[in-house]
């Protein structure tokens, strides 16, 4: 009690310090719950746990805005026992999942850069609470995050009534880490004065009066992140083809010697990718992106990384506690902002962010499927790879060519589902090759797809469909045989079998992106 007493340092808010149970039972039906999280990080713990317990005894539903993802504490343990009516904006839980493509929950995905703007708007409806984790609140009543910002400075701007956890997990020397920038909402915007990605702009807490403070809940759980695997032969081989790609863009003069900023989305083929930058000649590097992860520190110990911008720390369990370990060093290099300036279209611009994330499967034309399982199926979401593929200055995207021990190809005639056009695809990677699809039509970036990217058991199906479609549509601007390439997943769907000219995108091992 010692602890939480000397993180809460407003006094007056000691007599609203209760327990997890008390806190839960505040919820009713039906309730509009703003939280903190993204990406596993930051999210709480010790009060959803309890409001699940009481579900199971007296079932009902909330519904749940986050950042992003958040841990088994959170949307896995409200999921076991149906206690989430809607969700939004992205999740990656499987239990959460299941519910969704159940229909159990309605999920709402949406661009992670709107979900604040739009939950202030009103567009959801009212904010019944706000439920934030925190490492301390200070004299003032401001709330200091832990491991991300997302959305928490928005929804506890917007909200009435705020439960805040006090995580004792996270050391108290995490403050300092955030900058809390909220826009004004239109038409009184403006501009984000960021110029470059180490700038702040804002504060270091949440501002918060102690008023709207509800109940002060102790909690001592850390982030249940997980495990990165070791760079696979793939991860490693897409990594390769990247930074000899940079090289020749760097040659040609096409990009500037340090590169332009970084993003890079979430899993083990985003962090064998950062992580290949270690084993390169490249220094005074910079990240403009959402999540940070093992990789990035790794640069910052090797000196080549100097100033990594998100709005979440999302490590492995081994890199995490290093972070804490040596959390002082790596503050000067970490700056955690809010999701809506992280993923700002007018930054990413501004600052001409080089975007790298992953695909569930892309079409020969270099439309993106980042979000469905046979077109029907959410897998997690399309997260913040909107906002950067759309407005960086240069896109990748990464698929291996193959899943399922190469029974199915990741390069497909049409997409099941598209959540990127292709006019948003600047570059698509995988084991076999780079396309550079820039400044090509679409007939020309089906031959680049298929010659560099497809796995070459599937590369004579995939030329023969399309230049089947080419000579039936007369050389038109796409050409496509459509109800070959409906029929394709409808046989899927009613059959379960894959054919050799029917490829079909399969559920990743895990997930691979935010």
């Amino acid at each position: 009690m010692a602890d939480i007493l000397d993180r809460v340092r407003c006094k007056a808010l000691h007599s609203k310090i209760v327990s997890a149970e008390e806190a839960a039972a505040f919820f009713q039906p039906n309730m509009n719950v703003a939280c903190s999280g993204f990406t596993s990080s930051g999210y709480p713990k010790s009060t959803p746990l309890a409001l699940a317990a009481r579900m199971e005894k007296n079932p009902f539903k909330v519904n749940i805005w986050t950042g992003a993802s958040t841990g088994p504490e959170f949307d896995s343990a409200l999921a076991k026992v149906n206690g989430i009516g809607h969700r939004m904006p992205f999740q990656t839980s499987r239990e959460l999942r299941d519910r969704i493509n159940h229909g159990d929950v309605d999920f709402i995905d949406i661009h992670l850069s709107e979900m604040a703007q739009q939950a202030r708007s009103g567009f959801f409806g009212r904010e019944d609470v706000a439920l934030i984790e925190a490492s301390a609140i200070t004299e003032e009543g401001n709330i200091i995050p832990t491991t991300s910002v997302g959305n928490a400075a928005s929804y506890v701007q917007h909200a009435k009534t705020v439960i805040v956890e006090i995580n004792t997990a996270v050391p108290a020397e995490i403050e300092g880490l955030h900058d809390v920038y909220v826009p004004l909402d239109p038409p009184n915007r403006l501009p984000i004065p960021i110029i470059r990605p180490g700038d702040r702009i804002g504060t270091s807490f949440i501002p918060c009066t102690p008023d709207k403070i509800q109940f002060i809940v102790p909690s001592d759980n850390a982030d249940t992140t997980r495990e990165l695997r070791a760079p696979d032969a793939l991860s490693q081989r897409m990594s390769e083809l990247t930074l000899s790609f940079f090289r020749a863009e760097i040659a040609a003069g096409r990009m500037p010697e340090h590169l332009l900023p970084l993003q890079c989305g979430v899993g083990n083929v985003a962090n064998a990718v950062i992580a290949g930058f270690n084993e390169a000649d490249v220094s005074h590097l910079t990240v403009y992106t959402e999540v940070i992860q093992d990789g990035m520190l790794d640069l910052i110990d090797s000196g080549r990384l100097q100033i990594a911008s998100g709005t979440a720390f999302s490590p492995s369990p081994d890199g995490l506690q290093r972070f804490f370990k040596d959390i002082a060093k790596y503050k000067k290099h970490i700056v955690l902002r809010p999701a809506e300036i992280a993923n700002a279209a007018e930054v990413i611009r501004r600052l001409g962010v080089i975007a790298m994330n992953t695909a569930i499967e892309a079409d020969i034309y270099g439309s993106v499927n980042s979000t469905h399982i046979r077109g029907t199926h959410m897998m997690n979401g399309i997260g913040g790879s909107g906002d950067f593929a759309r407005n960086a200055s240069l896109s990748i995207f990464y698929t291996p060519s193959t899943r399922q021990d190469g029974r199915i190809s990741c390069i497909v005639p049409f997409a099941s589902h598209v959540d990127h056009p292709a006019q948003d695809v600047d570059i698509l990677i995988t084991e076999q090759g780079v396309a550079d699809l820039r400044g090509k039509s679409p007939r020309e970036r089906a031959r680049t797809i298929i010659e560099r990217c497809a796995h070459p058991d599937f590369r004579p199906m995939l030329m023969d469909y399309f230049e089947r479609a080419d000579e039936a549509t007369h050389h038109a601007q796409t050409p496509h045989i459509l109800s070959e390439a409906f029929a394709m997943h409808e046989r899927y769907e009613k059959t379960g079998t894959m054919q050799l000219d029917t490829p079909q995108p399969a559920e990743p091992s895990e997930p691979e992106k935010e």
